[in-house]
């Protein structure tokens, strides 16, 4: 028997049979795990497994590779405190959508595990998208396709840096950028510490991360972005005109 207790954050929660459900959870030590919940999908033990829902689990199966179960007790849920918000909402369903699509399964993932609970913790201030941003920008570099945002990929300049070469990902100066600007991707000054992460900067930064996780992880495995993700930029441009 092979056992394991750790707190975990629900990414998705499917139906499987008539009660149950197939649950994936982020956790430190194991990455995106998977487990069936007995009964999960009761009236009574839905609520439990929304996504974002901080978990105490315990997972056990007679061999590793096994599907397994899970026993799990909740933390904390972030959607509580947000459901006023849809557009704070949407982001949660993104952000675990994206996470439970292009994570691996069982790859250790601590860095993101730590950021997405930091991102919990501030989902109610104002910071929430910017820190989403960087989150998605931090999930590419974990799969292996971080950009680079330290100096021009022309002149090797740090300064002035205003855009990202779409196939590289590499920071463009303004000035390198000139000529090329249709070709590139806006660089939010945000990402850089060079501006503020209004409206139209989050939006900037979506696309610019979108870009490269669907280019570099989505479309090798001929998937599409999750639904939820779209729903949210479109929030975000409709906040972005709104302001």
């Amino acid at each position: 028997m092979v056992e394991w207790r750790m707190p975990g954050i629900v990414l998705s929660a499917r139906r499987y049979g008539e009660g149950d459900l197939v649950v994936n959870v982020l956790t430190e030590e194991m990455g995106r795990h998977a487990g069936l919940v007995h009964g999960g999908g009761a009236k009574r033990n839905r609520a439990s497994f929304e996504v974002g829902n901080r978990l105490d689990c315990s997972w056990a199966a007679r061999l590793n590779e096994h599907l397994g179960t899970y026993r799990a007790e909740m933390i904390d849920s972030a959607a509580a405190g947000i459901m006023h918000d849809p557009d704070r909402l949407a982001a949660l369903a993104s952000l675990c959508a994206l996470i439970d699509t292009a994570l691996p399964e069982r790859e250790p993932a601590p860095g993101l595990y730590a950021a997405m609970n930091v991102w919990l913790d501030q989902l109610q201030s104002e910071h929430w998208a910017a820190l989403l941003v960087r989150i998605e920008l931090g999930l590419l570099e974990i799969l292996g396709f971080g950009l680079d945002l330290s100096s021009c990929a022309v002149t090797g300049e740090t300064d002035a840096l205003t855009h990202v070469s779409p196939k590289s990902g590499r920071a463009v100066s303004a000035t390198a950028a000139e000529p090329y600007l249709e070709r590139l991707l806006p660089l939010p000054g945000f990402l850089i510490g060079s501006g503020a992460a209004d409206e139209a900067a989050i939006v900037a930064g979506l696309q610019l991360s979108g870009h490269f996780l669907e280019r570099r992880v989505f479309n090798v495995h001929n998937w599409t972005l999750p639904p939820q993700r779209a729903l949210l930029v479109q929030r975000m441009q409709r906040r972005m005109r709104e302001g």
